[in-house]
């Protein structure tokens, strides 16, 4: 019998600098409403997650800040590059999300834009800010394991 196939699931773009400036306590996966022409550049690599958070306003989750490109071939029926994205989730953990970011001082922070079974979905997390001091410590761990890995 042939053995199953994992489902290739391209990432389109993926906060790096998230993982230096946050601690990621936890991972939530999310649906994203898109228009058409906002589809079509994401799938083309035009999105850019530099400085996008989420929020979630009047009962919504929201990603604010992600910049999609306009599509190329878009004319007059293309979307603004700027503009909020509607999170899909349920609503139990949207409330969820509003008690963590209200009352713990944490942050909704995007990690990676991949497609997942034709859909595109977005990895938000939930973060905390890091010190500078444990950025260094991070990159000293990073340091000795990649260190460890080499001469082993």
């Amino acid at each position: 019998m042939a053995e199953k196939q994992k489902p290739f699931n391209p990432v389109f773009a993926e906060n790096r600098k998230a993982r230096h400036d946050y601690t990621v306590l936890e991972t939530l996966e999310c649906g994203i409403q898109l228009t058409g022409t906002e589809v079509k550049s994401i799938r083309h690599g035009s999105i850019s997650l530099t400085g996008a958070y989420g929020a979630v306003l009047k009962g919504e989750l929201w990603l604010v800040a992600a910049d999609i490109a306009a599509y190329a071939f878009g004319n007059r029926f293309n979307h603004d590059p700027k503009s909020m994205r509607k999170l899909l989730v349920h609503a139990k953990e949207v409330n969820e999300l509003r008690l963590k970011t209200e009352a713990k001082g944490l942050t909704l922070i995007p990690l990676k834009v991949y497609l997942k079974g034709g859909r595109i979905k977005v990895a938000l997390g939930v973060c905390r800010g890091k010190a500078v001091h444990d950025k260094r410590d991070s990159l000293k761990e990073k340091a000795i394991r990649r260190d460890l890995e080499r001469g082993a």
